[in-house]
């Protein structure tokens, strides 16, 4: 039986899916309050030709309008893949409480691999960070989307 991250993993990951579907690099993101999706995204940023549409911003949005609030300071966030440092920077901003992601990210990972923003004490709020959770599936399926844009950029290159 999932556990409780587990199960809103999923939802997170059917996020990705949707991105992937739509050719976006494929991270989802929930946010969850009191046992309810309030926020949800994935990455648009292909699609809106805006760089800060990653699906931690896109479901901050969504969860915020939900509340009426810039704080969300009873939530928990969900995310495929370890957060950018923008995203990091909003999570704190918002005052979420808890983030939970899926696979490790080196090459832009802000919330324990390259930087720890989101357990900077320095800063003015702190977040409890859970990685790892359904990291195989996450990574499977960026995995998947960057093998299809090599093969993409394989058959560009030969028909040019």
């Amino acid at each position: 039986m999932p556990t409780q991250h587990e199960q809103w993993m999923k939802a997170a990951l059917r996020e990705a899916q949707r991105a992937f579907d739509a050719d976006e690099v494929p991270v989802g993101a929930v946010i969850v309050l009191e046992g309810k999706i309030i926020g949800r995204g994935y990455n648009q940023i292909e699609q809106l030709k805006d760089p800060t549409a990653h699906a931690e911003m896109i479901a901050i949005t969504a969860a915020s309008n939900h509340l009426q609030s810039r704080r969300l300071e009873q939530c928990t966030l969900y995310v495929t893949l370890e957060p950018c440092p923008m995203c990091a920077g909003a999570i704190v901003l918002a005052r979420i409480p808890t983030l939970v992601f899926g696979v490790f990210d080196p090459k832009a990972g802000a919330c324990g691999t390259l930087y720890n923003i989101t357990e900077d004490k320095r800063l003015n709020h702190t977040v409890h960070v859970v990685g790892g959770i359904c990291d195989g599936e996450s990574e499977a399926l960026l995995k998947k989307f960057f093998s299809k844009v090599r093969k993409s950029s394989a058959a560009k290159k030969v028909t040019l």
